[in-house]
């Protein structure tokens, strides 16, 4: 029993190893630590504000949640006999690869482009290991739900989000790989 306890254990500072090296990987591409505004807040619900994905949450938290149930869906897909703690490590990577990527010249210029993030300037260090530890959250829950209300839960999700901000995971992806006028329109209330 020590040797799983061990493992386990390992497997959470690997975890929590990832979370500190995209935090080093991101000040060293010059992210700013908190927002520039110089405030730290729990919630910032203003989309269109230079506070957005600055702060520790915000419309888009939710979706960083949906990511930790799909990461959660995919690991025991493709990884079935992985212990827990391998598949969260593996989807830590995966994130923290994304939230690399977002802060990225080339994808705060996409989103300038083609979404409603038209002031966009890329996240917060504190706003990327929030996102990361929301995905670890989604990914927690969905590791101790059924399947079906995990499903449930995220097309709430994106549903509220839908609702509340005309932007959700499902838009933020369409507009990110396949940009549609319209949909852009609406986005802005036009």
């Amino acid at each position: 029993m020590a040797g799983v306890a061990d493992r386990t254990t390992r497997g959470w500072l690997v975890a929590g190893a990832l979370v500190v090296l995209l935090g080093a990987i991101l000040f060293a591409m010059g992210r700013p630590p908190i927002c520039p505004c110089g405030t730290v807040s729990l919630w910032h619900g203003t989309v269109q504000s230079n506070q957005n994905s600055q702060q520790i949450s915000d419309w888009y938290s939710f979706s960083h949640v949906i990511h930790g149930f799909i990461f959660f869906g995919l690991s025991r897909l493709l990884m079935p006999r992985a212990p827990l703690w391998a598949a969260l490590a593996v989807a830590i990577a995966v994130e923290g690869a994304w939230e690399i990527l977002e802060n990225s010249p080339v994808i705060i210029d996409r989103y300038r482009e083609v979404t409603m993030a038209y002031g966009y300037s890329g996240d917060s260090i504190l706003n990327s290991l929030s996102d990361t530890l929301f995905m670890t959250l989604g990914f927690l829950a969905a590791s101790r739900m059924r399947w079906w209300a995990t499903v449930a839960i995220g097309l709430a999700f994106e549903l509220f989000t839908l609702w509340a901000i005309r932007d959700n995971l499902t838009l933020n992806v369409l507009m990110l790989v396949a940009p549609v006028e319209a949909v852009k329109q609406w986005q802005a209330g036009d």
